[in-house]
């Protein structure tokens, strides 16, 4: 099999693992939606928002550090207990300082103590299983890092289902004990604990794993790991920025209405989200391992290309049949003042997509600090944007802002990664099919919106556009 039929191969497959739990975790859309007023989804989103910035800070940049030295080691048990047994000493540290300052933490998150309880316990299962799963992809077995996955949402969205649906049109068939317990006021409540069920259960499964090497903690290799890794903390620190201050803002600066609405409507780009996602899962471990390879950076340099091509014929596509998307799945009304970010948020996520594409040169030249100080800058950017312009132009500049930020660490990456680690990326064709897409859906959204027929021509004029240019390389590579 051919490098790129592998790398096509494992990016489906941990895709599926994304795109799957992914596209059952969009069941829920519509039924929180449509059991939460906006203000109650406000709080939704506060949860999570801070759940991804407590994923950052208790990794610390040790899944990334954990595959770069674990393709490297002759003495890969050795990487693995390390990692390990220090992501699970700092769990332990953190959550005591925790408890010791939580009644200030309450306020500070604006979240409940029950709620808060709750993060608490999702964030701890959730972090003694990153290295377990790490192991499974760069192991390469994405099929039991799928099926994992797949189980973990699976109790999250039938959880879901049950207490936000079941329960209140069903009672009847409903357990006594739970309608004694059930209350209607705090539905999102029952959100966060199908959470922490899920995680619960994902912790039981990979158990075993835990056990699968023996104890060989190396204090320098974690001193190395710790160097590698923590500007990859900042750096995922100012993405958790990037991805979720402005939902914080908007809440601060003009409602928890409005912020609600936003959130919502910004899960309308979750397709991109998945594909972006399902790359980088493939894409960080293969990285790696083709480093060495004669034509590794020939073989980079096409990943970007059709990565490009397929997020841009998601974009367009999107964009085209928006519309549809937002009635079938956001079907209270009240979010859809927000509609108008959802192109501008698509296109951000696709430049984030190229962003990690494009990063590859800072990790396999071990400067990640360089990768840092680009994350940063795609922060400060957010931070800027927002405070200055949502006054001005509303909720619209929190949008302009994640795509501003994007898109410029998209920019500044290539051209130090010109500087550290050459790679000849074909920019006439991803800057062509990417101001095509672009092009398409600005006439879609803006000229021709809601008309299909005028839609669905730009399509197919763009896939004709592809297979005209690369009908010859796509030959090679099915033949290969």
């Amino acid at each position: 099999m051919s490098t790129l039929k592998r790398f096509f191969k494992d990016t489906i497959i941990y895709g599926f693992a994304t795109v799957l739990p992914r596209l059952m975790n969009f069941i829920l859309v519509p039924l929180h939606t449509a059991a939460l007023s906006t203000g109650d989804y406000a709080i939704n989103t506060t949860f999570y928002v801070w759940a991804a910035f407590f994923n950052v800070v208790l990794t610390y940049g040790m899944e990334t550090a954990f595959f770069r030295f674990f393709s490297q080691s002759k003495e890969k048990s050795k990487v693995f207990s390390t990692a390990f047994i220090t992501l699970s000493l700092t769990t332990v540290l953190f959550f005591l300082l925790v408890f010791l300052f939580r009644d200030y933490l309450f306020g500070l998150l604006d979240l409940e103590p029950y709620y808060f309880n709750i993060l608490l316990g999702i964030l701890a299962l959730d972090t003694l299983v990153v290295v377990p799963f790490a192991w499974l992809r760069a192991s390469n077995k994405p099929i039991k890092f799928a099926g994992v996955k797949i189980i973990n949402i699976a109790i999250v969205v039938g959880l879901n289902l049950y207490f936000l649906w079941w329960v209140r049109k069903f009672p009847g068939s409903t357990p006594q004990i739970i309608l004694d317990n059930y209350s209607d006021a705090d539905k999102v409540g029952y959100i966060f604990l199908a959470n922490l069920a899920a995680s619960a259960v994902t912790f039981l499964i990979l158990l075993p794993y835990f056990f699968r090497t023996k104890i060989d903690f190396s204090f320098p290799l974690l001193k190395k790991m710790w160097k590698y890794g923590w500007p990859i903390m900042v750096a995922g620190l100012a993405f958790v920025i990037n991805e979720n201050l402005d939902k914080l803002l908007l809440k601060d600066m003009l409602s928890d209405e409005i912020m609600g609405a936003y959130a919502g409507c910004y899960k309308l780009a979750v397709f991109m989200t998945i594909f972006v996602q399902a790359f980088k899962l493939g894409a960080e471990p293969f990285f790696f391992n083709q480093a060495k390879a004669e034509n590794a950076k020939k073989t980079y340099s096409l990943i970007l290309t059709y990565f490009v091509i397929v997020g841009s014929f998601i974009f367009l596509f999107l964009v085209t049949f928006v519309d549809f998307f937002k009635e079938l799945i956001i079907r209270n009304n009240d979010y859809w003042i927000a509609i108008s970010i959802v192109p501008i948020v698509l296109l951000a996520n696709l430049f984030l997509g190229i962003y990690h594409n494009l990063s590859v040169w800072y990790k396999l030249t071990d400067k990640t600090r360089i990768g840092m100080y680009i994350s940063i800058f795609g922060a400060m950017v957010t931070i800027l944007f927002n405070i200055l312009l949502i006054p001005v132009l509303g909720f619209i500049a929190a949008a302009w802002a994640t795509l501003a930020a994007y898109a410029s660490m998209a920019i500044i990456s290539y051209f130090y990664g010109r500087k550290y680690y050459p790679i000849p990326y074909n920019l006439k064709k991803i800057g062509g099919y990417l101001m095509l897409s672009v092009l398409f859906s600005v006439f879609s959204f803006y000229v021709f919106r809601g008309n299909y027929f005028v839609g669905i021509t730009l399509l197919l004029i763009f896939i004709g556009a592809v297979y005209f240019f690369e009908r010859k390389q796509l030959a090679l590579i099915i033949k290969s």
